[in-house]
Order: structure tokens, then C-alpha cells, then sequence
């Protein structure tokens, strides 16, 4: 898996072509069609990924946290929310709320979430594979091929690799 994780940018560049055509055919089929198609393949990927053996999402990159999320964590540490706010969160350049540092200050050394019961909703989504319409992520689908093994793994299923 470590050698799959530290391979998946180089791969997505090798890949670009064929993920760009691939992408393309995506964004023209029916709702419902596609949304089939990404969840059979995330369910039957999943049954041999474990998120626990990898984590390379909260080691790399942030979630974009909401305010409900931000005020759920909070009260979790029985913080205010504007204390938690200041201490682990800012506004990135699109203006959302996501984590000054990574990897996530959250992750523990055996890869598990010390908020697990209480993360962010994009946390507990990730890697939004098995979401319905996926016809308004495939942008971030495309991203998380460079994060998530189990993404890539799903795309190339799709394109027949």
C-alpha cells in the first residue's frame, strides 16, 4: 500500500490522457446511470481497502469544514468555537474553513481519528465515491485520484485498466 500511495501523482500524470477522455464520457451520462456505476465500483474496491492501512487523505489533505462542524468538534473538546477555530482551523483562498496544518492534528500514529465519533462531515463522506450525483464531484473525483489509492483504484476500473 505505501509503495501504491507514494505512486499515485506519478501515476495520475502517466494516466492524464485516458482520465481525461474517461472524464469526459463521464460528465454525458445520466445521473442515475453513473451514480450506479461509481458505487458498484466503490463497494467492490472497498472490500479490499482499508482507509485504516493508509490514511494518506488526513496526512495530506484538509476537509473543508462547515459551521456545524466546526460548533460539533468544539463542544466535543468543551471549547468555544471561535477557541477551536483559532487553534486548529483558517479560510483558504476559496474562503472555506479547513485545517492550518497537515497532516490533520486529529490523526493518531496508528492512523485512526482521535475525533472519529465527531469529524467533519467531509471526513466521514471521503472519498465520496458512493455519493449520489456524482455528476457534480467528478471535479473533485479527478483530484482525489492523486490522494486516495482507493479513487485511483475505482477509475481505472472504470476505464477498463
Amino acid at each position: 500500500m505505501e509503495k501504491e500511495i507514494q505512486n499515485l501523482k506519478k501515476k495520475a500524470f502517466q494516466d492524464r490522457k485516458a482520465n481525461n477522455d474517461l472524464f469526459a464520457k463521464l460528465k454525458k451520462m445520466r445521473g442515475a446511470q453513473l451514480d450506479e456505476k461509481f458505487h458498484t465500483l466503490h463497494d467492490e474496491v472497498f472490500e479490499n481497502v482499508d482507509c485504516m492501512e493508509c490514511a494518506n487523505c488526513c496526512k495530506t489533505t484538509s476537509p473543508i469544514f462547515i459551521q456545524k462542524d466546526v460548533d460539533r468538534i468544539a463542544k466535543h473538546f468543551n471549547m468555544k468555537s471561535a477557541t477551536f477555530y483559532d487553534k486548529y482551523l483558517m479560510r483558504d483562498d476559496e474562503f472555506d474553513i479547513v485545517l492550518k496544518e497537515s497532516p490533520c492534528a486529529f490523526l493518531a500514529e496508528d492512523n485512526s481519528c482521535s475525533i472519529y465519533d465527531v469529524r467533519p462531515r467531509a471526513c466521514a463522506e471521503y472519498p465520496h465515491t458512493n455519493r449520489k450525483k456524482m455528476s457534480h464531484i467528478l471535479p473533485l473525483t479527478r483530484q482525489n485520484i492523486e490522494v486516495c489509492p482507493a479513487v485511483s483504484r475505482i477509475v481505472d476500473k472504470m476505464r477498463g485498466v
